[in-house]
């Protein structure tokens, strides 16, 4: 239990004087006035049409945004329309709180007051959903919440239809990896839209995390993991199209690619004894109905990734010479000499996580091992370019689920492979 209100003092009250509920929806919030009517909408919509009964509650936690966020969170309601959605039930109003968040600015912090906001209301079920989306149907609802209440899971991976180049993160490293490791094809790993149970929720919160750079970014990959690593019944809701502002990798996601493998590498460095001995992986059971549907496409820029990815290997050579094995170090050099026609195999790239994960955990015994580490993630960085671009020119002239296939194939080399992190880590790490 936190020893300091996790909400300003309004919504710490507003709280108090629901008591309960059943369900709670979590909204972290910054800044989007523009987009979160809509959201808060759209759960409403859900809440009435697939659980009109429970107690319901929808918090805003938000970041101290500067324009009207707030504001339109609280006056936004369906509920003196509701019959244009066809509803024939009685339907009982949920509550809507918005509060401003204590403690480190970013999303988890936002996530940490929603949690402990459902164990102090025992709700049963507890529903994350981002603030700037635009595509998001009352369908959601029941997709996130409704294995939980309906099925006792504990946590629900959301499930989208996305276009070949978008969420290449994801594509290239978080999804394999993250099942190479812990044996679970969880598809959407740091979806941002979650489904809890009232218990998962209160064991996230009772981690001692929110000091770290968790409480900042990380947040997403943090959960899925905890949840995998805890024995937790896990499941997929199908979402449909997930309509955001997608970026072309080469721009504006070197940034975002450090953060979150900061986490994830850091996970794998804590949870050694969760997967040193998976082998291969199990599907994760999937909840709605996986219709194909033409996600909004996104323009990759080819030529500026293959630049990034040389333009960092003269600055990385030094720390690659240090975590890469000589084979690998050797086939990221080639890579980066042949222009035309560039390649960066699924192989290496496997071989280069792996090689990286074993030595981000080395450094993490170090007395330098901060410094260390910012640099082996500084040097990973034009190599996700790399691959990025390697994965573009070979999915070109492929549909969306042409490509999908693709991203399935180097999934099954990071399974095949994995003996090879096992090995190496034993030898350069320990057990």
């Amino acid at each position: 239990m936190p020893t300091v209100p996790l909400l300003d003092s309004e919504a710490e009250t507003r709280l108090e004087e629901i008591g309960s509920a059943d369900v709670l929806v979590g909204i972290p919030s910054f800044n989007n006035a523009r987009t979160v009517g809509h959201v808060v909408r759209a759960v409403q919509y859900g809440l009435a049409k697939y659980f009109p009964q429970e107690r319901a509650v929808i918090l805003n936690s938000d970041g101290r945004s500067e324009d009207d966020t707030r504001r339109v969170v609280r006056e936004t309601s369906v509920y003196s329309n509701i019959d244009s959605l066809l509803i024939r039930h009685p339907v009982r109003p949920c509550a809507v709180v918005s509060g401003a968040y204590e403690g480190i600015p970013g999303k988890g912090s936002a996530f940490r007051a929603i949690f402990e906001a459902a164990r102090r209301l025992g709700v049963k079920a507890c529903v994350m959903v981002d603030s700037d989306l635009r595509s998001i149907t009352p369908e959601w609802i029941e997709m996130l919440a409704g294995p939980v209440l309906l099925k006792n899971y504990d946590f629900v991976c959301p499930s989208y239809a996305r276009h070949k180049y978008d969420g290449t993160i994801t594509n290239m490293a978080v999804y394999p990896l993250t099942r190479a490791l812990y044996g679970k094809r969880v598809r959407q790993p740091i979806g941002g839209d979650f489904g809890l149970s009232g218990a998962m929720a209160a064991h996230l919160a009772d981690q001692n995390v929110w000091d770290t750079d968790v409480a900042r970014f990380g947040i997403d990959i943090w959960m899925t993991t905890t949840a995998l690593v805890s024995g937790r019944r896990i499941c997929q809701g199908f979402l449909g199209a997930k309509v955001h502002d997608a970026k072309d990798p080469a721009k504006n996601l070197g940034p975002m690619f450090s953060q979150v493998m900061s986490t994830l590498l850091a996970l794998a460095r804590n949870n050694v004894d969760a997967w040193a001995s998976v082998r291969g992986s199990q599907p994760t059971p999937m909840f709605g109905f996986k219709s194909e549907i033409a996600p909004v496409p996104v323009e990759v820029s080819v030529p500026a990734m293959v630049d990034r990815f040389r333009e960092g290997a003269a600055k990385a050579a030094p720390v690659w010479k240090r975590a890469l094995s000589p084979e690998t170090l050797q086939g990221v050099e080639s890579a980066a000499a042949h222009p035309d026609p560039f390649v960066f195999p699924a192989e290496l790239w496997v071989r280069v996580l792996y090689e990286t994960t074993v030595a981000y955990g080395q450094a993490e015994l170090s007395p330098s091992g901060s410094a260390t580490r910012a640099a082996i993630l500084d040097a990973l960085v034009p190599l996700y370019f790399g691959r990025t671009a390697g994965y573009a020119i070979e999915t070109k002239d492929m549909t969306t689920a042409e490509a999908e296939l693709i991203v399935e194939r180097q999934c099954a080399k990071f399974e095949e492979l994995k003996y090879t992190l096992v090995e190496r880590w034993k030898e350069r790490v320990g057990g």
